[in-house]
C-alpha cells in the first residue's frame, strides 16, 4: 500500500484549519480511509491508503479531500487555464514511447515544503500509475531556463519531443557537472543505472530539445540547466510514456497539486507529426485535459448498498461533499443521478465507486449494522473450517503463518523456481494472466504457493534462523474443461530454513499433519526441477497424488540468495477432508 509523508502543519495551512490538533487531523484522515502509520524523523505523518486514490499522493491532494470533508469546498472544481503560449512538437519520437503531454504553471512559491511535496508526488506517481516510469514519466523544469523555438503555427514558442542517437547527443544531467551522452548516463550516472533499462534496447532514445539543446532525457533524467529550485516561480511540466491516457491523468494530478499552491495553469499545445507512431499521428491536442466525465447511478442502488434511506437532496449533498456533482432525474426505474467526476480522479470506473464516495461523505461509522432480509443466518463454510484447522495444526508444529499475494509474475512463479509451465510437476500449469496488469510484479495468478515462501525467505536473510514458514492460500491454472476456464484450489505450503534442514524434517511435519487429519500418507520417490534428485518425493494422501516434498535445489537457493538448506512441501488442502 502506498505510504505518503505529510506535514501536519502543511495540512493545517492548506485546509485553512489552524485550530485542528494532530489527534483531530488523524481522526479526520481515518474517516477518509487514510491510516496513520507513525511519524517520520521530521515529525511528519506517515499515511497509508488504498492505491486507487492517486490524487492523494501529495499533501495538496490530502488537503483537498479534507476541505471537502469539512464542507469548505463542494462539487467538482476545474481550474481556469490560460491560453497556450508553448507548443510541444512531436516528430520522429521512439515508437516504444510515442506519447507526450504537458502544461505550464506560473506564479508559484516553491519555498517551504512545496518543492519537497512536488518531488514526493513525482516519485509516488512514477512508482504507481507510471509503473516505475515504464508507462509514464514526469519531467518538471524551470520555465525561465527554457528558450523556445518559434512554433510552426499558432503559438510563440515551442520545444520538440523526438529521438536521438544515444552516442551523439550530449547534455549535463542533474547531479552532474560534466556533459554526457545518453549512453554514458545509462552506464555511469546513478539515476541512469537505475532507469536505463527502460531505454537500453532502443535504437534511438527519447529526447526533448529547446533552441539551446537537449534538456531532458525521458524517462531517465532531466538536464541540470532546467533544474527546479526553491527560487523557481514558473514551471514547465512534460510527461512521456507508452499511453496517452496515463500521462494525461498524471499531468492532471500534478497540475491540481500545483494549482493548490497558488499556481496558474497554462495550457500547452501538443502537435503530433503526420507520420508519428501511435494513434495520434497528425493530431493536435490541447493539454492539460481537464474535461470531466460522468457516471449514472440510481437512488435504489445507493440505498441498497449503504443500507440507509436517502432523499435525492441527500445524495446531491453527499456527492458534492465528496468532490463530485450530481444531477437527479426521474425515470421509469425511479430516481437516478448523473454524477460528474473531476479530472484528477482516475479511480472512478464504476457506479460502485460513486456509492463508496457517498458512503464516506455520509460516514461509514454512522451506519447501523442490520441482519439481511433472508430466511437463514450465515455461518462458516466447511472449507473455512478445514482451512482454520489446518492452519492451527501448522502453527502448533512451529510454523509461522503467512498471507502472501495471490498475484505474482512469471519469473517468480516459474523461472526462479527452475520450473516451466509445460513441465509435468507440481506448480507447472498454464497461468491465469492479467490482461492489463497495473504492475510488472503482478502479471499472473500464482500456480503454487511455494515460490511465495521462497520470496519471503529471500527478503528475510537479515533475520535469525531457523525460519519455519507456512501458508494456506489460493493457487490457480487454466482449465478448458471448466465453465470458467480456470481451476482454483486452496494449497498448503511449508518451508524449513535452517542449517540442518532435511527431507526427514519436512516429512516429519507432513506426517504429523496427516495423522492430525486421519489420512494415510505415502511418499514415493519422484523428480521435480525445484528439488534435489534423490531427496524429493510425491505426497500421496489416501491413495491420491496431491503434492510434493523434498529439499530445495541449490540452483533455486542461489537464485534466492539463500546460503543454508531449505526443506519444503506443498499439497492440496482438500486432501485433508
Amino acid at each position: 500500500m502506498p505510504v505518503v509523508d505529510v506535514d501536519p502543519d502543511e495540512l493545517r495551512y492548506l485546509t485553512g484549519h489552524e485550530e485542528k490538533d494532530d489527534d483531530e487531523l488523524r481522526s479526520d484522515l481515518f474517516d477518509l480511509g487514510l491510516e496513520f502509520e507513525g511519524w517520520t524523523e521530521d515529525d511528519e505523518f506517515q499515511l497509508e491508503f488504498a492505491p486507487d486514490r492517486l490524487d492523494r499522493l501529495s499533501v495538496e491532494g490530502v488537503a483537498r479531500s479534507l476541505r471537502y470533508h469539512y464542507g469548505d469546498d463542494r462539487g467538482v472544481y476545474v481550474p481556469n487555464t490560460n491560453t497556450p503560449e508553448w507548443t510541444i512538437e512531436v516528430e520522429d519520437q521512439p515508437p516504444e514511447r510515442p506519447y507526450v503531454t504537458g502544461a505550464v504553471v506560473r506564479g508559484l512559491d516553491m519555498s517551504g515544503g512545496a518543492l519537497e511535496s512536488l518531488i514526493q508526488l513525482q516519485e509516488k506517481l512514477h512508482a504507481t500509475m507510471g509503473r516505475k516510469r515504464a508507462k509514464g514519466a514526469i519531467g518538471v523544469h524551470d520555465l525561465t531556463m527554457l528558450k523556445g523555438e518559434a512554433a510552426t503555427e499558432g503559438t510563440a514558442k515551442s520545444i520538440t519531443y523526438t529521438s536521438v542517437d544515444p552516442d551523439e547527443a550530449t547534455f549535463v544531467p542533474l547531479e552532474s557537472d560534466a556533459e554526457m551522452t545518453p549512453r554514458e548516463v545509462i552506464a555511469e550516472h546513478q539515476t541512469g543505472q537505475a532507469y536505463g533499462d527502460l531505454v537500453a534496447d532502443f535504437d534511438r532514445v527519447p529526447a526533448i530539445y529547446d533552441s539551446i539543446g537537449l534538456f531532458s532525457f525521458p524517462p531517465v533524467i532531466n538536464g541540470r540547466r532546467t533544474e527546479v529550485t526553491e527560487d523557481s516561480r514558473d514551471l514547465f511540466i512534460e510527461m512521456t510514456g507508452s499511453d496517452q491516457w496515463t500521462v494525461d491523468h498524471m499531468c492532471n494530478i500534478v497540475c491540481y497539486a500545483l494549482e493548490a499552491r497558488g499556481g496558474k495553469v497554462e495550457r500547452v499545445t501538443v502537435e503530433y507529426a503526420d507520420d508519428a507512431p501511435g494513434e495520434y499521428a497528425g493530431h493536435t491536442l490541447d493539454r492539460p485535459d481537464f474535461e470531466t466525465r460522468t457516471k449514472t447511478v440510481t437512488l435504489d442502488r445507493i440505498e441498497s448498498l449503504l443500507g440507509v434511506d436517502l432523499t435525492a437532496e441527500d445524495v446531491v449533498d453527499y456527492a458534492e461533499r465528496a468532490g463530485l456533482s450530481a444531477t437527479p432525474s426521474d425515470g421509469e426505474g425511479g430516481v437516478s443521478f448523473e454524477v460528474e467526476i473531476p479530472p484528477y480522479r482516475v479511480d472512478v470506473l464504476h457506479p460502485q465507486d460513486i456509492v463508496d464516495d457517498i458512503g464516506r461523505a455520509l460516514g461509514f461509522n454512522t451506519l447501523q449494522p442490520t441482519y439481511p432480509d433472508v430466511s437463514t443466518v450465515g455461518g462458516r463454510h466447511e472449507r473455512s473450517r478445514l482451512e482454520d484447522a489446518a492452519r492451527d495444526t501448522l502453527v502448533g508444529l512451529g510454523f509461522e503463518d503467512l498471507l502472501n499475494f495471490h498475484m505474482t509474475n512469471e519469473a517468480e512463479n516459474f523461472e526462479r523456481m527452475n520450473v516451466a509451465p509445460d513441465d509435468d510437476c507440481v506448480g507447472a500449469a498454464d497461468p491465469v494472466t492479467i490482461q492489463e496488469p497495473y504492475s510488472e510484479d503482478y502479471t499472473i495468478l500464482r500456480t503454487w504457493a511455494l515460490p511465495s515462501l521462497m520470496m519471503v525467505l529471500e527478503n528475510n536473510t537479515h533475520r535469525r534462523y531457523p525460519q519455519d514458514l507456512a501458508e494456506i492460500g489460493l493457487a490457480a491454472g487454466l482449465d478448458d474443461s471448466l465453465n470458467t476456464g480456470v481451476a482454483e484450489r486452496r494449497t498448503v505450503a511449508g518451508a524449513l530454513a535452517r542449517t540442518d534442514a532435511s527431507y526427514e524434517d519436512a516429512k516429519a511435519r507432513l506426517q504429523a499433519i496427516a495423522e492430525a487429519f486421519d489420512v494415510d500418507l505415502v511418499t514415493p520417490a519422484t523428480t521435480h526441477p525445484s528439488f534435489i534428485d534423490g531427496r524429493v518425493a510425491e505426497v500421496v494422501m489416501d491413495d491420491e497424488v496431491v503434492g510434493v516434498l523434498g529439499e530445495i535445489h541449490p540452483k533455486v537457493l542461489v537464485e534466492h540468495d539463500l546460503e543454508l538448506p531449505v526443506a519444503a512441501f506443498e499439497f492440496r488442502l482438500d486432501a485433508l477432508e
